[in-house]
């Protein structure tokens, strides 16, 4: 198994039978950022599935649809909050039966797709977050389901948020989670990694990799060097640069590359 970290939150698992691509975007799609992660190239006949947790343009580009046009066996998984009906594909030069291969989701249910289970919970801030089993690996992406502890908003709206996030992540406590990915937003200063802390705590995740960083990994390294507990640090995968790889066997990280 290959794990790349391209960007943002945007990642790469790639299994035995299929891969799996979460809230990719193409770089020059947020303004004041260039972004430098690539998709590897794959044969005509991979089995892919793209999933996007929310319609904010750093989770989700439209033309990730246009795949569709040289994978024959994409799919994609996709929080209702994306809209996307025929005609405006039409307006948009995609072909409008490229949603027939679209799975909407939201957030708390269930669903199966080829195989795959998937299991949604609900975002404190918009869309899904994502529980998937395929291919024998459990993983969960977050999205945007973080503890956004803005200063400044106050303690009625902070203190919802951070309970809204915990209720969702206590759901996780009892569920095995090889991979897992998870915001540290450095904007949010001395809270970067509150919502990150509180996930290690609280689930047996086995490697979890901090995302939404903005391109600015410092805060990790500091964070772990504060955690006393050192079995829960070296959980943490240490994300330093776009096109990251990680290389799994038998559930082990074995190499890293980058």
């Amino acid at each position: 198994m290959r794990v790349i970290f391209l960007h943002h939150s945007s990642f790469v698992v790639e299994l035995e039978n299929k891969v799996l691509i979460f809230d990719y975007f193409a770089g020059d799609r947020v303004n004041g950022y260039t972004f430098n992660g690539k998709l590897p190239d794959y044969a005509e006949d991979t089995e892919i599935y793209m999933f996007a947790s929310h319609s904010h343009q750093d989770h989700y580009d439209l033309d990730i649809l246009r795949m569709a046009e040289h994978f024959p066996n994409i799919r994609y998984v996709f929080s209702k909050d994306i809209r996307i009906s025929p005609n405006f594909l039409k307006k948009h030069g995609i072909a409008p039966e490229v949603r027939e291969r679209v799975t909407f989701v939201t957030g708390g249910n269930t669903y199966q797709v080829n195989g795959m289970e998937i299991r949604t919970y609900v975002s404190t801030d918009t869309g899904v977050a994502f529980y998937v089993v395929a291919d024998g690996v459990c993983m969960f992406h977050a999205g945007d389901l973080s503890d956004w502890r803005m200063e400044g908003a106050g303690d009625l709206i902070n203190g919802r948020v951070q309970r809204s996030y915990r209720h969702e992540i206590n759901k996780l406590a009892e569920l095995p989670i090889d991979l897992a990915f998870i915001p540290a937003d450095p904007r949010l200063g001395q809270h970067q990694c509150l919502g990150l802390d509180y996930f290690l705590k609280n689930t047996d995740a086995n490697y979890v990799f901090p995302m939404h960083m903005w391109q600015d990994y410092s805060g990790i390294a500091a964070y772990k060097k504060r955690i006393s507990n050192l079995g829960m640090a070296g959980r943490i995968m240490d994300i330093s640069e776009e096109n990251q790889e990680f290389f799994f066997e038998d559930g082990h990280l074995v190499a890293e590359s980058g």
